[in-house]
């Protein structure tokens, strides 16, 4: 089954731990997703108190959400 959306993970690098998760609308993703998860990262960064350089995204690809 197809999925609407697209999704991504934010991830602490001095734990490895996945702090955040974010979807986004395949309709709503543009040029600017990149500018908006750079964005998302940094909102994410200040409400846990990291320094925005120990976060990083990814997206969450649909052979993993199956295992």
């Amino acid at each position: 089954m197809e999925t609407s959306a697209k999704h991504f993970r934010f991830v602490n690098t001095k734990t490895d731990n996945v702090i955040y998760y974010y979807s986004v609308d395949y309709a709503s993703s543009s040029e600017n997703l990149k500018e908006t998860l750079n964005a998302i990262k940094a909102q994410v960064a200040t409400s846990n108190g990291l320094d925005i350089n120990t976060l990083y995204w990814e997206e969450v690809r649909e052979e993993e959400k199956n295992n």
